[in-house]
């Protein structure tokens, strides 16, 4: 099985995954010792940990035939939505929203991270069957499924999850094999959905947006709030600069000396530009671009709509992650605290990231062999 695998796309997210292990332990050691009384490899440990993890959730998803995916996608995507209304009542609060769910003290998940991947697979096999392309119940439901996730993940408040949920959703959407004239009236009834529960919501006095959030729409000028909200884009405008060709050399950013605030998490791309230079930071985000290629062209040789969908979904998972990430990173657009693939820190992302890529592979196997679908 393995050597039917694609290779470039296998070497490309082994290469990530391994950069990635290295600058997160170089952009967090200093914030683990001086800010949290820890290990400098503290944080490196435990992504390490999550990595294995993945990549053992990865392999059972590897065996296991997409075909399959049809009779688990709807109950996996009741229990996301039954996770995202329980983390709204018991979830742990962090950077003023409640998106975590705290495992003994040791761990955290963020059930909105996994709802994107199930989402993918959920709408992949839902119209994959052409009988959901032909009426506009069949072609509406999965939306509205889409739209009570979004709603949950809004009232976290989480912003950029949602943005880039909807982003998935709306991209996925484009592609489904199903008449314009259902899609048109399929995307007005979820739009008068939505339009009706934001009037509700704002008529008994909910807000989907924070203070500190808010606060973010006004990204132009960083460095004229660094004292406020500012701070972080203006001090990775910093290390981007420190970093000039050919970078300070690994290890010796100033910048993760508590400057740039968890600079391990959704700013590493800074810290790699300081620490490598300009050079070897575009090196990586061609190594980022090839993935998605390889991604595009496994979902162009799809022998099956349902595997061609998985692959499209993932294309756009990983792209959207990476555009909005790098557009806060240089004020292009609002902080959303979206991760930077296969770099930035963090478990529940890692994991996601991990098992797509298992998915697109798997669909990749089952290309090339077709008593394996």
């Amino acid at each position: 099985m393995l050597k039917k695998l694609d290779k470039c796309l296998v070497i490309c997210v082994v290469l990530l995954l391994v950069i990635g292990l290295i600058m997160i332990f170089s952009a967090s050691n200093v914030t683990s010792y001086m800010k949290y009384s820890k290990s400098p490899y503290n944080f490196f440990i435990r992504q390490f940990i999550f990595l294995i993890g993945s990549l053992i959730i990865s392999f059972f998803i590897l065996r296991f035939k997409t075909r399959y995916y049809s009779k688990c996608a709807p109950i996996l995507m009741f229990v996301c939505i039954g996770l995202l209304v329980c983390v709204l009542i018991y979830g742990k609060v962090s950077n003023d929203a409640k998106s975590w769910f705290s495992i003994f003290g040791i761990f955290t998940v963020q059930p909105s991270e996994f709802a994107k991947v199930i989402t993918i697979i959920f709408f992949a096999c839902h119209y994959s069957v052409k009988n959901n392309c032909n009426n506009l119940a069949s072609v509406t439901y999965p939306l509205l499924l889409s739209v009570a996730v979004a709603g949950t993940i809004a009232l976290q408040p989480d912003f950029g999850t949602m943005l880039l949920y909807v982003g998935i959703v709306g991209m996925m959407f484009l592609a489904f094999p199903v008449k314009f004239k259902l899609k048109r009236n399929s995307a007005l009834i979820v739009i008068g959905v939505c339009m009706a529960a934001l009037l509700a919501m704002s008529a008994i006095g909910i807000h989907i947006f924070s203070d500190r959030q808010k606060g973010r729409l006004d990204f132009f000028n960083p460095c004229e709030k660094i004292y406020a909200e500012g701070n972080q884009v203006c001090n990775g405008y910093i290390a981007i600069n420190n970093g000039g060709l050919f970078g300070k050399g690994l290890g010796n950013s100033t910048q993760k000396y508590l400057y740039l605030p968890e600079a391990y998490t959704d700013f590493i791309f800074a810290i790699v530009v300081e620490e490598l230079g300009l050079i070897c930071s575009i090196g990586i985000l061609i190594l980022m671009f090839l993935v998605l290629w390889r991604i595009f062209l496994i979902a162009k040789r799809s022998t099956t709509s349902r595997g061609s969908l998985i692959c499209y979904g993932v294309f756009w998972y990983i792209l959207l992650h990476i555009v909005i990430n790098l557009g806060g990173l240089l004020g292009l657009m609002p902080l959303t605290g979206v991760p930077l693939p296969f770099l930035s820190y963090g478990g529940s992302y890692l994991l996601c990231l991990v098992s797509s890529i298992a998915l697109v592979l798997r669909v990749d196997y089952e290309n090339k062999t077709p008593t394996a679908a």
